[in-house]
């Protein structure tokens, strides 16, 4: 008896998977058949467009006007540009063989490999940089500590440290801005030749 009913039941879930399946074929014939060359066009640029964000390739794949980030500056070394939240870099120039032209969201316009790899589409949460800090304990609590001024310290502590007042570096002219260690901040150690004076 429960030996009939479950090969009954059997049956009659074949079938009607069967049905299902049939019509359903007809019905993608009927809709293939009755679709445009201009309606294939349009389906074909909509899916190739949303099917692409967020893929990977190398910039000669990619097309000019495209948005991009996640770039990399040398091939195969890993995205290094253009990562930051809301982000995004565009391709102003169709790429050649060697070099992709590309704007920087600060505007610079940049010259890349075209063997680099990008992603295509923009880095998520666009209002990270809106957000404000409620407290002074905000900040601590993402590990950044205070800045102090070199200036507000006692020479001991830092190079533009001491003098009566609100001192510059010291001297008749002036220092350079100096490290807490000693070493100038603004270019480094002079290495070129050195100047004749006249």
């Amino acid at each position: 008896m429960a030996v009939s009913l479950c090969r009954s039941r059997t049956a009659s879930s074949l079938n009607l998977f069967a049905n299902t399946l049939r019509r359903f074929s007809t019905g993608v014939t009927n809709t293939s058949a009755q679709r445009t060359p201009e309606s294939i066009v349009n389906q074909m640029m909509y899916s190739d467009i949303n099917s692409r964000i967020g893929s990977c390739m190398p910039l000669s794949a990619m097309r000019i006007g495209t948005i991009i980030h996640n770039i990399e500056l040398n091939p195969g070394q890993g995205g290094k540009l253009v990562r930051a939240a809301g982000t995004s870099a565009k391709i102003l120039k169709e790429p050649t063989s060697a070099y992709c032209l590309i704007q920087m969201p600060s505007g610079v316009k940049k010259l890349i490999d075209s063997r680099c790899r990008a992603t295509i589409g923009v880095v998520s949460n666009p209002s990270h940089g809106d957000r404000k800090l409620r407290k002074a304990g905000q900040k601590r609590w993402l590990g950044r500590r205070p800045v102090v001024r070199g200036v507000a310290m006692n020479p001991v502590d830092h190079p533009h440290g001491g003098g009566e007042g609100k001192s510059k570096s010291g001297g008749k002219w002036g220092r350079g801005s100096l490290t807490p260690w000693g070493k100038p901040t603004k270019g480094g150690y002079k290495t070129g030749p050195l100047k004749r004076r006249s």
